[in-house]
């Protein structure tokens, strides 16, 4: 299957759009609530709450004889991959990297795009993708080094940016998986269904996470009014309505294309940022963001 689906439409692109701006609130929230809450629990939590919300519209999916339950190893490596790992490691970069970091190294996923379609789905990469790719590595790499390149040959990078780069991969893994359907037409039709039969798979996950971090005496909860709110957003925003967009738009588009429209998230995250955390961009957040954007605008050209 081609990297490369159908033309690029209005509503495929607002749905491409609609899941970066949720996926910025995401990392701003999880920056602020990050002295109330472990980030291995907060993402269980933010997963569990999502399943309570749409288990209603989707219960089916739980029977015995539904029809997703034949494809459970697929469910079971999807809801690893993009809800009991992207998130955790997402929220666990927020320990110690503010959001416009996080989204910025996060924005190199196309790169992983490009070379885990060209080893594992033989998907073919040009030339002028491998220019655009390496332009956008140089703006990851910007990110990393907080604009000196002396302290990235240093390698003095915080466990953030490290978490952050595993989360990325993992993402790009996802993705890919996406559209390789084995499901019939029916069965992908139902997107609740289908979200709903990950979660199922990634709370088990998350909920493992979970227990390892408390095993290891990360044991922080401070319930309040405030962790509630955010619970609430993260499980209907950045959860259910984001990866219903992300799905659609990929299964639409590609996860290259899709790729491009994450490169939105690091500009959301920073004027999220600048609105509630008070974190104004600095000149190699700018500089970073426009070789990464263009790396892929170059990557994603046809000839």
């Amino acid at each position: 299957m081609s990297s490369n689906r159908a033309p690029l439409t209005l509503s495929t692109a607002l749905l491409l759009a609609t899941a970066p701006l949720m996926w910025a609130g995401n990392a701003v929230v999880g920056r602020l609530v990050h002295t109330l809450v472990a980030p291995v629990a907060l993402n269980f939590l933010r997963w569990l709450l999502a399943f309570a919300l749409l288990a209603p519209l989707a219960w089916r999916v739980l029977r015995p004889h539904s029809g997703l339950w034949p494809h459970w190893r697929r469910y079971c490596l999807l809801g690893l991959l993009g809800i009991g790992s992207y998130n955790a490691l997402q929220y666990m970069a927020l320990q110690t990297s503010t959001p416009l970091n996080v989204t910025l190294v996060g924005a190199g996923v196309p790169i992983w795009m490009l070379t885990i379609g060209a080893l594992f789905f033989g998907a073919p990469v040009s030339r002028r993708q491998v220019a655009g790719a390496l332009a956008s590595v140089a703006g990851v790499l910007l990110v990393l080094s907080r604009g000196s390149w002396q302290e990235l040959l240093a390698l003095r990078l915080v466990p953030g940016d490290l978490y952050m780069v595993l989360a990325t991969l993992a993402w790009a893994l996802y993705s890919w998986l996406l559209v390789r359907t084995s499901e019939p037409a029916d069965v992908r039709a139902d997107w609740a269904g289908f979200l709903l039969a990950q979660m199922v798979f990634g709370l088990m996950w998350s909920g493992a996470f979970a227990g390892v971090e408390w095993s290891l005496g990360v044991r922080r909860f401070e319930w309040g009014w405030g962790l509630a709110a955010a619970l609430a957003f993260i499980a209907i925003g950045p959860a259910i309505l984001a990866y219903r967009c992300w799905g659609l738009g990929v299964q639409r588009a590609g996860p290259v294309m899709g790729g491009f429209f994450i490169n939105l998230t690091p500009l959301f995250a920073a004027l999220l940022s600048a609105a509630f955390l008070g974190e104004a961009p600095r000149a190699y957040h700018a500089a970073a963001f426009a070789l990464i954007v263009g790396g892929i605008v170059v990557s994603s050209r046809r000839s």
